[in-house]
C-alpha cells in the first residue's frame, strides 16, 4: 500500500538553504513517490544556471521565468521542491495548492545564515543590493501565508524532517 495514498504531491517551500530539494528526495524515496526540483527545471528550460539569469535579464525575469514553470506544472505523485522565490506568484502558489500539500520547511535566520555562505552568486531572485536578512524578512510572511503545514527545522536531520512531515500529513 502506497504510504500517504490521500495525498496528490507534496510541495516543498522555504528559503534558500532550507533543505528542500535535500529533504525532497529523501522523502520522495521514502514515499515512493517522484521527485521535481524546480530550480533545475528553470535550468534545463534556460539552459543556464539561475544566477546567469539574474546576471544576464535580471532577478525579475527569473520570477517570471520561475511562474511559468510552476503553472505549467502538472504532476502526480510527486514531492516537489520549489524555488524559493515561487511564493512571489500568487498564480503559481494557487496552481500548487490545488495540486498538493504544502509545507514549509522553516528554518531560523541565524541558521540559514551559517549555511548560505554563497548569496552573492546562488541564483537567489532578490533585488539588487538586498541582503539575505532582508529577504527573509519580506519572503517569510509569504512561506506562512501559503503554507498548510509549517515544519519547525531547527538542527534535525533530513531523515528527521521527514518523519515529521510524514506524521503530520497522516489523517487524523
Amino acid at each position: 500500500m502506497p504510504i500517504l495514498p490521500h495525498i496528490n504531491n507534496i510541495i516543498l517551500v522555504g528559503m534558500p538553504g532550507s533543505g528542500k530539494s535535500t529533504v525532497g528526495v529523501i522523502l520522495a524515496k521514502f514515499c515512493g513517490r517522484g521527485f521535481i526540483d524546480t530550480d533545475i527545471l528553470i535550468q534545463q528550460a534556460e539552459g543556464g544556471t539561475l544566477q546567469e539569469i539574474i546576471d544576464g535579464r535580471g532577478y525579475l525575469e527569473l520570477r517570471r521565468i520561475e511562474e511559468q514553470i510552476l503553472l505549467g506544472l502538472n504532476c502526480s505523485r510527486h514531492v516537489v521542491a520549489t524555488g524559493g522565490s515561487a511564493v512571489y506568484s500568487a498564480a503559481a502558489m494557487a496552481h500548487l495548492k490545488a495540486q498538493g500539500v504544502v509545507v514549509f520547511l522553516h528554518v531560523e535566520l541565524a541558521e540559514l545564515q551559517r549555511r548560505v555562505k554563497n548569496f552573492a552568486v546562488r541564483g537567489i531572485a532578490g533585488r539588487p543590493g538586498q541582503d539575505f536578512t532582508s529577504l527573509y524578512r519580506e519572503r517569510y510572511p509569504l512561506y506562512e501565508q501559503y503554507a498548510d503545514i509549517v515544519i519547525p527545522c531547527g538542527k534535525r536531520s533530513p531523515e528527521e524532517l521527514c518523519e515529521l512531515i510524514r506524521k503530520q500529513l497522516i489523517p487524523a
